[in-house]
């Protein structure tokens, strides 16, 4: 019998959080994307995976989803702004801004976002943009 898809997310999210490696996690992450299209966390994921993959034309679709979906969630925007940024596309000052009023408005959030660029950029040193954004973001 299949798992449900809120259990195979957790799965997914803890064997990320364990060590896993994203090119282990994306196919995973697709297939919950997938299976459950309104499921903005997990296009927040994939798309994260994605730009750890360095596939940032591929991230820049899902996270796109992830803000559609969920316009409130600063992570998914930071993901909108990394794909942007690698991919030389507009548009990255909004989201910026927007995590910047959101941090303004909910101070633990500095925490949890502090904690994803530290995230990213032990799983991938050299990530330039991520740098960047974290800059812009006084992180």
């Amino acid at each position: 019998m299949d798992q449900p898809d809120e259990s195979l997310f957790e799965e997914a999210l803890n064997r990320y959080k364990a060590g896993s490696p994203a090119d282990e996690l994306i196919e995973d992450f697709q297939k919950i994307a997938s299976s459950t299209p309104n499921n903005a966390a997990a296009w927040t994921c994939l798309s994260w995976l994605q730009l750890l993959c360095d596939s940032p034309q591929e991230a820049l679709r899902s996270a796109r989803y992830a803000v559609k979906l969920n316009g409130q969630d600063p992570q998914s925007r930071i993901n909108l702004s990394l794909a942007l940024l690698e991919t030389n596309s507009k548009g990255v000052r909004d989201h910026i801004d927007y995590v910047k009023r959101a941090m303004l408005v909910l101070p633990e959030l500095e925490k949890e976002l502090k904690e994803s660029f530290e995230d990213g950029l032990s799983r991938k040193p050299d990530w330039k943009t991520l740098l960047k954004i974290k800059n812009w973001l006084d992180l």
